[in-house]
């Protein structure tokens, strides 16, 4: 037996417990894995508390992440014993995923724990860091240097944004946060932030075309949020988008793209390749400030995260919340 979050639904309700499971019931997959740490995302708390279509087939053991230990393999790619981590490919949504003690899953959808980090602090970056990075890298890629100017990085006070300020800033990057909660403007400071600005400058309606200012943007929100990002981000610039926290809309006009050659780049972690996926995490290694990851983290037990999906979801958590399943 093992204890889980498990979310079920009949034709009238979803109910949401942290429950003991039969290791008997876990799913298909060729690896078995003891988790020691998994996180709780946006997606997982659209998902336990059901204001959000994520869950495809019930019952689900939500939790997109974990980290742990092989206990058993079938696959030659892992043995018994090794340390691994897995961000994605549906866990949580489609297959059973990390808010419990033990998974079981396809060997492709792991990677082994770099060795720089432990298990812990693997989980304090998770997806939103591993997707931060991807962000970076995209916009590294197209050839955006600190040179280049000024980078934008929306909803900075979550999980993306908290990892996406702090790599940006350890890599020389001049970088703008924007955030409704003002009251994280010295934690933002911290991460590396050179200014704050205020989330109601961009989440409302705004001209198709405004004054350039950003050379790349890291946007986790949407919305009009994104539409504005883009209006104002300069000739040749990119904007990197991966998060709806605002809505899945995008109001806007081709105006930035065909009158300033602006590029839209649509970040995707959940799918991601198994090289992409490991060139993101060994530049984890070095380009992440580990002195940022306590400022960062909170850590909860399994007991805690029902409670604390509810808080997420009102925008009152900080960083990320990374979940200790064995208590």
């Amino acid at each position: 037996m093992f204890n889980a979050i498990l979310i079920e639904k009949n034709e009238k309700n979803l109910s949401v417990t942290n429950k003991q499971i039969k290791e008997s019931q876990l799913p298909e997959g060729d690896v078995t894995v003891d988790i020691a740490y998994s996180t709780l995302n946006y997606k997982d708390a659209l998902a336990i508390t059901g204001k959000g279509p994520v869950v495809r087939s019930y019952p689900m053991i939500p939790g997109i992440d974990f980290a742990g230990t092989v206990s058993q393999s079938d696959n030659d790619l892992f043995k018994a014993g090794d340390h691994v981590l897995l961000n994605g490919w549906g866990v949580g949504e489609a297959h059973w995923g990390g808010l419990s003690q033990k998974a079981r899953v396809n060997a492709d959808w792991l990677i082994k724990l770099p060795e720089n980090f432990n298990s812990f602090q693997a989980m304090v970056i998770g997806t939103a860091g591993y997707t931060a990075m991807l962000c970076v890298q995209a916009l590294v890629d197209h050839g955006i240097s600190p040179e280049s100017g000024e980078i934008l990085v929306t909803g900075a006070a979550g999980g993306v944004g908290s990892v996406a300020v702090s790599i940006l800033a350890a890599k020389g990057f001049t970088v703008i946060a924007s955030t409704g909660r003002t009251e994280e403007t010295e934690y933002l400071r911290q991460l590396g932030a050179s200014e704050i600005i205020e989330r109601s400058a961009l989440s409302e309606a705004g001209k198709p075309l405004q004054k350039e200012r950003w050379a790349g943007v890291v946007d986790t929100v949407g919305s009009h949020t994104l539409a504005n990002a883009c209006a104002s981000t300069r000739y040749g610039g990119m904007v990197t988008a991966c998060g709806l926290a605002q809505g899945m809309d995008f109001p806007a006009t081709v105006a930035p793209f065909i009158l300033r050659g602006v590029t839209l780049s649509g970040i995707d972690s959940v799918y991601c390749q198994r090289k992409k996926r490991e060139k993101a995490w060994e530049a984890l290694t070095r380009d992440l400030d580990t002195a940022h990851l306590e400022l960062i983290s909170q850590e909860v037990s399994l007991s805690e995260v029902i409670d604390i999906s509810a808080r997420m979801l009102d925008g009152k958590v900080r960083g990320r919340i990374v979940v200790d399943v064995n208590r």
